[in-house]
């Protein structure tokens, strides 16, 4: 299970990477490759990019299962 406490890296490995790529993008992260990815949570990530970290959790959750 995702939270927004996870960084993105890790949870990029909870499931189906591309779908769950795909709703990062759609939030508006473009740089999933860059050092923030790998060092930043999603609750952060949801903070910069305008997006309820809570929202984003569960778009997460729902791709890691595809």
């Amino acid at each position: 299970m995702i939270t927004k406490d996870m960084l993105i890296a890790d949870a990029l490995r909870q499931g189906n990477t591309e779908a769950m790529a795909e709703v990062l993008y759609n939030y508006g992260m473009h740089c999933l490759g860059c050092a923030l990815a790998r060092g930043e949570t999603i609750e952060q990530a949801a903070a910069v990019h305008g997006v309820s970290p809570d929202e984003m959790v569960a778009a997460l959750n729902e791709a890691a299962n595809k």
